[in-house]
């Protein structure tokens, strides 16, 4: 870590970087952030630098307030969008109190915690995600979107193609490389697939991407959202995962004569993601509006079975290129651009590693469409209820993280029910 310090030192200096801003998410994912200058560099790698936790909901009450912020040279990059004489960088942080002991409220620190459990089963945990997301001309209640075009569309209809190609840009300025984007198939709806990476820098590079992808919007006059389903009657967002475990260089979901090419390994994993779906639902899809998204009719994942094909199973074995069969992998469909990433990964991780240590068996993959399979929640007070009966679920996100997601999220679904929709005005009051 030291030569990472080093480094990061002499950049600050040669870069003339004024400002460093702290990152950190608080449990529901939402960015968090703070700066310092050059001049409390050095102490900020020694000792964390201090901040009132109970000002971040979810972190700690007021009687505990005292946190500290442990910056991450590794994850170190200047900010592509702060141009101009005062630059400014970034470090992702852990969270640990005074004492130095983590934070269990830290949603990088649950993540971490995943990953070596992992790690002494001899795996290493990679992901490969394909981010959606709207464009519209504002943050306003009734979006305006930019287009019309389709899946795959260029211009005239895909006025957004700017956009995307200067938010790759920044990207790659941020360490982040962008395998290919394009137009989705709702109006103003967009994809960016990134470059496969392990699991910690890929949540690091989730909440980067939602951030960059946003500034690039805002620098061109519009508004960025990943919200689930923003529009009525069009397909909502997703973040489909592409997952794989690797032991040392070696594929471990990967097996040449096995059937899709996947491993015993493999197979196991992807019993633990279908027999714990419903539970892991809340975490990966965690708003009221998630579930609005997650309906039939319009290719979205909401059964609990696999397959080759079929759109409307959570998770997928995508075919291999010709001479590319190692690069077996499963994508796991369900999980949304809003997530928390850090929580998520963990509880996929979790989910898949149960089977690998249970020996769970795969069910066969159903013939055509998988209706009539077993459906994921179709709401979060459903997937709630799932998460909190799952020791699985308390065990990968601790106590602190499991018992504050609930509580809050069950506020969340409570203030819901009590909303009288526009729906429901313009359905009845005519009528009743």
């Amino acid at each position: 870590m030291q030569k990472h310090e080093d480094y990061v030192l002499r950049t600050v200096q040669e870069r003339s970087i004024r400002f460093i801003r702290l990152w950190f998410t608080d449990i529901s994912g939402s960015l968090k952030s703070f700066a310092i200058t050059p001049a409390e560099l050095e102490n900020a790698f020694a000792e964390g630098m201090h901040f009132d936790g109970s000002a971040i909901d979810g972190f700690t009450r007021d009687s505990e307030s005292d946190m500290l912020a442990m910056p991450d040279a590794r994850t170190f990059q200047i900010l592509p969008w702060r141009p101009g004489d005062a630059g400014v960088a970034r470090m992702f942080c852990d969270i640990v109190s005074p004492d130095g002991d983590p934070f269990r409220g830290d949603p990088r620190w649950v993540l971490r915690q995943n990953l070596q459990h992992a790690a002494k089963l001899g795996y290493s945990f990679y992901v490969g995600p394909e981010v959606e997301y709207f464009y519209f001309r504002d943050s306003g209640p009734e979006p305006e979107v930019l287009d019309r075009g389709g899946y795959f569309d260029l211009t005239p209809l895909d006025v957004a193609q700017e956009y995307r190609r200067d938010t790759i840009m920044a990207l790659e300025q941020l360490g982040i490389p962008v395998e290919s984007s394009h137009h989705e198939v709702s109006p103003s709806q967009h994809e960016l697939d990134l470059r496969h990476s392990d699991a910690l820098s890929m949540a690091d590079n989730l909440v980067t991407t939602r951030l960059a992808v946003k500034e690039v919007a805002m620098k061109h006059g519009i508004y960025a959202t990943f919200m689930p389903k923003p529009l009525e009657g069009f397909d909502g967002s997703g973040m489909h995962l592409h997952l794989s475990l690797f032991e040392g260089d070696s594929n471990a979901f990967f097996e040449e004569g096995a059937d899709h090419h996947v491993s015993k390994v493999g197979r196991a994993f992807m019993a633990g993601l279908l027999a714990h779906a419903p539970e892991i639902t809340a975490i990966t899809n965690q708003w009221v509006n998630s579930y609005k998204r997650l309906v039939a009719g319009f290719d979205a994942p909401i059964y609990q079975s696999w397959s080759q094909r079929d759109q409307s199973s959570i998770l997928r074995v995508p075919r291999a290129k010709k001479g590319k069969a190692a690069s077996t992998r499963i994508e796991y469909r369900a999980p949304d651009p809003a997530c928390n990433p850090y929580l998520a990964l963990s509880v996929i991780l979790a989910a898949g590693l149960a089977g690998v240590d249970g020996g769970y068996d795969l069910p066969d993959s159903p013939n055509g469409p998988a209706a009539g399979q077993h459906r994921i929640p179709a709401s979060l007070a459903e997937a709630l209820d799932a998460m909190e009966e799952s020791t699985l679920v308390r065990n990968a996100l601790g106590d602190h993280v499991f018992e504050w997601f609930l509580r809050n999220k069950r506020d969340e679904w409570e203030r819901y029910a009590h909303h009288v929709s526009r729906f429901e005005l313009e359905q009845y009051l005519p009528v009743l």
